[in-house]
């Protein structure tokens, strides 16, 4: 299969179980691999044929920037079930979601979830 990255993809959002994360919101990252095949796409130049970065870009915001959810992992499975859905071609997605200032106390970059979901 080929891949197809949508990287870095940066939302503001109210995710978390403490209650300032909610308040206050912080930052995500998320990062984006749709496994699919490019080769029609790539011989034709049409954009019918591939996956639509900014609809997935916009589909992810919808996401991230949506109704407040606690756990990093629903926001991952949210993301990679609606791309399943939306985009037929793809037949498996990995998704990665990355909190970069969680209310943690201690020394760290951030935290993350990265999964992958397959068409069944």
């Amino acid at each position: 299969m080929d891949k197809v990255y949508v990287n870095g993809m940066d939302f503001y959002g109210y995710h978390g179980v403490f209650p300032e994360e909610n308040r206050l919101g912080q930052r995500f990252h998320v990062d984006v691999v749709l496994e699919t095949n490019t080769q029609e796409a790539g011989l034709t130049d049409d954009l019918n044929k591939t996956v639509n970065y900014a609809e997935v870009y916009e589909l992810t915001k919808g996401i991230m920037e949506g109704k407040a959810v606690n756990l990093v992992e629903t926001l991952t499975e949210k993301i990679a079930a609606v791309i399943l859905s939306q985009f037929i071609t793809v037949q498996a997605v990995v998704v990665k979601v990355t909190k970069l200032n969680p209310p943690i106390n201690g020394h760290y970059e951030s935290v993350a979830v990265e999964i992958r979901r397959e068409r069944q």
